[in-house]
């Protein structure tokens, strides 16, 4: 079966960017001049996916806001003389068929994706996590959706990390099967340099097929304890292989300051309109 579904997690409470947070979401922080989450959203729709289940809060109505047809502000931007801001705004609407599902309370990873249970009505289906933002020459997904094409498993994307991020990130034990996929043997939740297995991490994208509900079930529950996604690949791996694919291109932590920072430098120089004044404005610095 084709992948045509995905979940993007984004009820979280932000806390890492108060007080910018306090009031406006952290998917919503704009990188150069799109909101976090519309980087996930747009690798999606690159990868082929047709169908979005954003896992949101009642806080944040204003996700729902952006990704929703606005036909009145298109029209007084056409009436203003910007056509092309207003066929940007609609753009935005149509990169896919979107649903809003409500997460009462932010209680883990794991938590988020199973309440999109039901909007995945047993496809294989991609999780994104917005606070990551790929910039790759093939789509991040598109390059995971093609390894689960070839192997019928669920995969993850798997990326190089330092000892600090041992400590930020899930770290898989893993086999060689090519140039860049590995089957996962098995994975630890930020064990730190000491314990990790390897400096391969699993880095915010998944391609899952439905038995993941069944696995994240078999977590037990702690009152107080976030419901880790990676206790859940560790439950599939007990029933099926799960594989990783040692991602080509480049990554950026936007939910980490100094990431969001370099996001927007990066991506900002990427484009004709800032890149000479951007690379002026470094010169001029002591």
């Amino acid at each position: 079966m084709r992948v045509r579904k995905a979940l993007i997690p984004a009820a979280g409470l932000g806390t890492r960017f108060l007080p910018a947070t306090k009031a406006l979401p952290k998917e919503m922080l704009a990188v150069v001049d799109k909101p976090v989450i519309q980087y996930a959203v747009e690798e999606a729709a690159a990868s082929g996916i047709e169908k979005i289940g954003i896992i949101t809060s009642r806080r944040k109505a204003v996700i729902e806001e952006h990704f929703r047809s606005s036909r009145e502000l298109a029209g007084l931007l056409e009436e203003k003389g910007t056509p092309e801001l207003s066929k940007e705004v609609e753009r935005i609407s149509r990169l896919a068929d979107f649903a809003f599902i409500l997460q009462e309370e932010p209680l883990g990873l794991g938590h988020a994706v199973l309440r999109g249970e039901e909007f995945v009505g047993g496809e294989p289906f991609v999780v994104l996590n917005p606070d990551t933002i790929y910039d790759c020459p093939t789509p991040c997904t598109k390059q995971l959706i093609d390894v689960y094409d070839e192997q019928k498993a669920p995969v993850v994307v798997l990326g190089r990390i330092d000892s600090e991020g041992t400590k930020k990130y899930g770290v898989v034990n893993a086999r060689r099967v090519s140039e860049r996929v590995f089957q996962i043997l098995d994975l630890a939740e930020k064990p730190g340099p000491d314990k990790a297995f390897s400096d391969l991490a699993v880095l915010g994208r998944y391609v899952f097929t439905a038995d993941i509900f069944e696995a994240i079930r078999k977590i037990p529950s702690r009152r107080g304890v976030e419901i880790q996604l990676t206790d859940a690949i560790k439950n599939l791996l007990e029933t099926r292989p799960v594989y990783g694919v040692l991602f080509e291109g480049r990554r950026f932590d936007a939910g980490d300051k100094f990431g969001f920072i370099e996001a927007t430098i990066q991506l900002a120089l990427k484009r004709p309109e800032f890149r000479s004044r951007l690379l002026d404005l470094f010169k001029s610095f002591d």
